[in-house]
């Protein structure tokens, strides 16, 4: 199965909120093995170093993944948890200790001919889902294992059942996967994914085996990219995420906090300043002179945050007086 390999060439979601959150909550993400990383993302543990003093927030960002999860002191209990079309939040206990493996897109309902939509946006049992995985995790897995023991157990399961295993070659599908990624989601699936099929079909292919539309993945992947780049750098600037992907501030704030959780301003600061200085540039360009240029980029880049509220206003009055 060839073609998978670029999906995690082209695509690499994160979980970033824990290391906001706690200092004595640790979370750490390991390869599996060679042979299963064109088809699990990682695997992940999550664990409290010290007792809490208080019961933990733990907030899942939209990743476009499905997971399967569970506690390593309570093996018994498994859980599988869908594509989501905004964030989640689990309250945890004051000491926990979980465990996951998270499945690039399009690979769960390959494995275990799943329907992805039948768990969008919700956590189900495991033993109700797949109960062949769930034994497996319950009659295998201790409190005292290390993190070694725990991918060894992993790899030689996962590498058991992908050789059983016939995937579906649909190029369809990851033809229009394909361009998702590589535009960082800002498409128009209307005009950009044209695989040969109907929208109609290829909506009901991407809910088989995502668990959303073409037009929510292309979104959370581009929620994804945002959460990725590197502010105030110059590919950022040379970058189309943020001006062809968002009509203006408000979407941009709205969407952003659907996926997260928070407003960009408290996740991470320094990106939303960017974003809306990157706005304020391409204005500058279009309306300000060559030859006074730089002496207005240097003030953008001193007052950046207090132009963010601004930048539109300024851009839509321009605009109506050269029509």
């Amino acid at each position: 199965m060839r073609f998978t390999a670029d999906l995690r060439s082209l695509y690499n979601p994160i979980q970033p909120t824990v290391k906001q959150s706690a200092e004595q909550v640790r979370y750490k993400e390991f390869l599996p093995h060679s042979e299963l990383q064109p088809f699990i993302y990682c695997y992940w543990q999550l664990n409290t170093t010290n007792e809490l003093s208080e019961p933990f927030t733990y907030r899942v960002v939209a990743d476009g993944c499905i997971d399967i999860y569970f506690e390593l002191t309570n093996p018994v209990e498994s859980y599988v948890m869908g594509f989501c079309r905004k964030f989640t939040e689990f309250q945890l206990d004051h000491t926990f200790n979980y465990v996951g493996i998270r499945f690039l897109p399009t690979m769960f309902p390959q494995f275990f001919r799943i329907d992805a939509k039948a768990l969008s946006d919700r956590y189900e049992k495991l033993q109700l889902v797949v109960p062949k995985i769930a034994d497996f995790i319950s009659d295998n897995f201790k409190e005292t294992h290390s993190q070694e023991k725990i991918k060894s157990l992993l790899d030689n399961y996962f590498i058991g059942i992908m050789a059983k295993t016939q995937f579906e070659k649909d190029f369809r599908l990851y033809g229009a996967l394909e361009v998702i990624l590589k535009n960082l989601g800002v498409i128009g699936v209307d005009k950009d994914l044209d695989v040969a099929i109907s929208n109609r079909q290829l909506r009901r292919i991407f809910e088989y085996y995502i668990g959303a539309t073409p037009k929510t993945f292309s979104q959370v992947v581009r929620f994804q990219n945002i959460l990725k780049a590197k502010p105030l750098s110059k590919s950022l600037r040379e970058n189309k995420l943020f001006y062809d992907g968002y009509f203006d501030q408000s979407h941009f704030i709205k969407e952003f906090k659907t996926f997260y959780g928070v407003t960009p301003s408290k996740s991470f600061w320094k990106i939303i300043v960017s974003v809306f200085y990157y706005f304020t540039y391409c204005c500058c360009a279009i309306f300000v002179p060559i030859t006074n240029r730089e002496k207005y980029e240097n003030i953008i880049s001193r007052h950046s945050t207090g132009l963010l509220i601004n930048t539109c206003v300024f851009a839509n009055k321009h605009t109506d007086q050269k029509s």
